[in-house]
């Protein structure tokens, strides 16, 4: 399972999701331009000593993802609030991208093209959106619950359950 995320520009949201992709030995994957120096201390601050635990790539640009992406073979699941699908009904694979876009501006035409799936987590009516590290958190959770993999492997064994 993979985290993506499209030019995120809260430095603070981003060091969050790579927490939780440390702990839950998730790869994530930061899409150029973000809009902070990775060296920010709010980012820093919200990913805290994890930030070593986490298997991080940085691609470039948007094209550059692409291409890791088509020579890997993964699907792409992109969450926006402009999909019609729930996050709940889709089926996950334990190879899927999971794609979260900009806090400021959700991701290019060009990038929800690309989408494989366009998914959405409903909401009350006439909020706006979620925080994207809360986002990240829920998706992740399903995708995991659903690929069987909802434990890093090292702690998966029959003595636990």
């Amino acid at each position: 399972m993979h985290i993506a995320l499209f030019q995120p520009d809260i430095p603070q949201n981003t060091g969050t999701i790579l927490r939780l992709c440390a702990c839950l030995d998730v790869a994530a994957h930061i899409i150029e331009p973000a809009g902070f120096p990775i060296s920010d201390r709010h980012f820093r601050r919200a990913g805290m000593d994890y930030l070593d635990h986490v298997a991080l790539t940085r691609h470039d640009s948007w094209s550059k993802f692409e291409q890791w992406r088509n020579e890997a073979g993964f699907r792409l699941v992109l969450f926006t609030t402009k999909a019609a699908g729930s996050y709940l009904d889709f089926r996950y694979e334990k190879d899927d991208v999971l794609l979260f876009g900009r806090e400021s501006a959700g991701v290019t035409d060009e990038v929800a093209s690309a989408a494989d799936a366009r998914l959405m987590i409903p909401i009350r009516p006439g909020l706006r959106s979620l925080n994207v590290a809360m986002a990240a958190a829920m998706a992740l959770g399903e995708a995991l619950r659903q690929t069987g993999s909802a434990l890093p492997e090292g702690l998966r064994s029959k003595e636990r359950w």
